[in-house]
């Protein structure tokens, strides 16, 4: 193929799309790749900012005509797109409709979940969000979607009624359980690699009653806390959601003065049910002494943010994973030699363990890509990429080494991110699904027109100002 010069082939896409197209070099273009993680490099040779399904099907042709790979983002809360291919950005793409007599949303392909909640509380709807409705909704559905609610209503990818893509023919297609259902098993839980997702219909679920929030308790009580939460969420019945994580807040502006720069346990709970349930069930930790803050409270489902109180404005991290068979006392034990207030470990900022099963461990409707079955807790490291305390990403990938013998051997895809995290997305699926991702693959994008998360990437070195990756064994 003749090569074409950048500009010209650039203006003829332009001249086909309702968005822009746009080359690196030009202040639009690196306003347009500016997302949530900081410490995505993301170096496109060409973005488009897509206005709708017309502009992608341009988009994904064009790259096919001049042999680019294709990328997506949204918010910029995951992994960056290759080096030198063409990214669609469907920020512009926020379009959602709510049907109250269904239960269902129509969602496009850029809206956050924060949307969608919005219009779905005035009919007592909820959608399974994550813990921050800033991320784009069809990107962490597509990764498989571990919900706050997610005990009491399961994966989000389990809620999925049919997609809309655009594949590698530069053709728009509608999947679901009844059309093209290896694509509709393989888009829930495989993310990437099988064409772009216009929207998504997924159901919602009727909550009309929420208590959440969080208990804050010292660092030096991580011990104490972390046993006791781990024996009561063996027993806490499906209505209550609940994880705990290990903190090392910043000594800034915007962190509640009690936490700032110091180590503090966090418990999140989440209980489907009535603000008394709710609060009968907390009282036992609430028992274990005093409270650096405590939040748990009836909470409409528009306030569903507070209860992890997730970061709100851009920064630079890496994020690593990994999924837990058991997390037993010694388990525990060796979570609090790793990061606890005796571990000298200062470089990450957040560890998190969240309690599964429930309505996480039904078998599916439909089969999707998306399998941890197997799995009662999963372990989320974050840590800081700009500013770090030396050896944090050493740090993580330790930390994950050491809770090894209590894994399933996966991560999983929605917590990994960041320059580090990105190259492990492979190691969220089982080799049975990476074997049956490939056949789907081989039939809808035998050219490899789009990356794919089951397949190890080759990512380009991270920048000075970045730690050295380090592979974690999970």
């Amino acid at each position: 193929m003749p090569k074409t010069n950048p500009n010209t082939a650039a203006a003829g896409l332009g001249r086909r799309t309702q968005g822009p197209v746009l080359l690196p070099g030009h202040r639009e273009h690196d306003l347009e790749l500016a997302g949530f993680n900081l410490a995505v490099d993301a170096r496109p040779a060409l973005t488009v900012g897509a206005t709708g399904p017309a502009d992608v099907r341009a988009a994904v042709a064009h790259a096919a005509d001049h042999a680019l790979t294709v990328d997506v983002r949204a918010t910029g809360h995951g992994v960056g797109p290759r080096e030198g291919g063409l990214l669609v950005s469907t920020r512009r793409m926020t379009g959602v409709r709510v049907d109250p007599v269904a239960r269902t949303a129509r969602v496009e392909a850029g809206a956050r979940w924060e949307r969608v909640i919005a219009l779905a509380a005035p009919f007592g709807l909820a959608p399974l969000n994550g813990s921050s409705p800033l991320v784009g909704a069809v990107g962490y559905t597509l990764g498989g979607g571990l919900p706050v609610l997610g005990r009491t209503f399961g994966w989000a990818a389990d809620r999925v009624l049919g997609l809309d893509l655009v594949t590698a023919d530069g053709l728009s297609r509608r999947v679901g359980p009844d059309q093209d259902p290896d694509l509709f098993w393989a888009l829930r839980g495989g993310r990437r690699g099988f064409g772009v997702v216009t929207s998504m219909d997924v159901a919602l679920v009727p909550v009309t009653g929420l208590y959440g929030g969080g208990l804050y308790f010292p660092g030096d009580r991580a011990r104490r806390v972390l046993h006791a939460w781990r024996a009561w969420a063996e027993d806490v019945p499906e209505s209550m959601n609940t994880s705990v994580a290990l903190l090392r807040l910043p000594d800034a502006d915007g962190v509640p003065e009690p936490l700032r720069g110091r180590l503090t346990v966090h418990v999140r709970v989440a209980h489907v049910g009535t603000a008394r349930a709710g609060a009968d069930l907390l009282r036992p930790l609430r028992a274990l002494g005093p409270r650096l803050l405590d939040t748990a409270d009836a909470i409409p489902t528009t306030a569903i943010a507070s209860v992890h109180d997730d970061p709100t404005h851009p920064l630079p991290f890496d994020e690593r994973s990994l999924m837990l068979r058991s997390f037993d006392e010694a388990a525990v034990d060796a979570l609090i030699a790793a990061v606890g207030p005796d571990s000298g470990q200062e470089g990450i900022a957040m560890v998190e363990v969240r309690r599964l099963g429930g309505a996480l461990d039904r078998e599916p409707e439909h089969p999707r890509a998306l399998d941890h079955r197997d799995t009662s807790h999963s372990l989320s490291a974050l840590t800081p990429v700009a500013g770090a305390a030396p050896g944090g990403w050493a740090a993580a990938a330790g930390l994950l080494e050491r809770m090894a013998p209590w894994g399933t051997g996966r991560a999983f895809l929605n917590f990994l991110g960041g320059p580090g995290g990105a190259a492990l997305t492979h190691e969220a699926f089982t080799a049975g699904a990476r074997a049956r991702l490939a056949e789907v693959k081989a039939r809808h994008d035998p050219s490899g027109l789009f990356p794919a998360d089951f397949a190890p990437a080759r990512t380009h070195a991270p920048t000075q100002t970045h730690a050295p990756s380090q592979r974690s064994r999970v």
